[in-house]
């Protein structure tokens, strides 16, 4: 039996417009152990994003518990939020979010460099991570002259560089067409491997979905394994 990870317990999320209450997720409940990779699917505005954004901090549930690696979400302040974001999660989305002025390698290194680790550790192992997507010919190249599935190996070697114990991921192939989709996969699965890290992904596309080790669907702000 692998170690809990990730501890979803009964959280809730509520948006207030004028009078009237949109009850966006009820009482969502699940666990990710050690090493698995999960998929959340679901129809959009099923609540799939809020609840990602949630297990990322970037919202606060209206109700419910959290836990990361045993830490409580709800016990941290925003400070402390903030560093856990950059150490324990990664974040990729379905547009990769590079900065346009910096070559691969450099995408790759930001997240160490603004940790504050040192400059000659950080580029040794952005240059490792380089080479595990498989894009060591292409670390001087910015992003735009990348090919959009090379963009989107560069943003998984980002989300990797502070060895995250999660990485959460939004649509990660809905920019790509289906080879490029299926590539960035089996890559993500490789690494989850490699880098002893989990995946929770998002996505439309149940039949990726079906290559993680588990899928949940979302409906009407209620999740369900499959």
């Amino acid at each position: 039996m692998r170690d809990v990870l990730l501890a979803v317990d009964q959280v809730s999320k509520q948006f207030h417009d004028g009078q009237q209450t949109i009850e966006v997720l009820k009482r969502v409940s699940f666990e990710v152990q050690v090493g698995q990779s999960v998929a959340i699917v679901g129809e959009s505005g099923s609540g799939k994003s809020t609840l990602l954004h949630i297990l990322g901090t970037l919202e606060r549930p209206t109700a419910g518990t959290i836990t990361l690696t045993g830490q409580s979400y709800q016990s941290l302040s925003a400070p402390q939020q903030a560093q856990l974001r950059n150490q324990q999660l990664g974040f990729v989305y379905q547009f990769h979010h590079l900065l346009s002025e910096f070559d691969a390698l450099e995408n790759i290194a930001m997240p160490a460099l603004i940790a504050g680790q040192t400059k000659q550790a950080t580029m040794e192992r952005a240059r490792l991570l380089l080479d595990q997507v498989g894009l060591s010919h292409r670390q001087h190249h910015v992003p735009s002259e990348l090919s959009g599935g090379e963009r989107q190996r560069v943003a998984i070697a980002r989300a990797l560089m502070n060895r995250p114990a999660l990485i959460l991921a939004d649509e990660p192939t809905g920019n790509l067409d289906t080879e490029n989709g299926r590539m960035v996969y089996e890559l993500m699965m490789q690494l989850t491997q490699a880098e002893n890290t989990c995946f929770v992904i998002v996505t439309h596309d149940r039949q990726l979905a079906s290559q993680l080790d588990r899928t949940l669907v979302m409906h009407d702000g209620q999740l369900e394994e499959v």
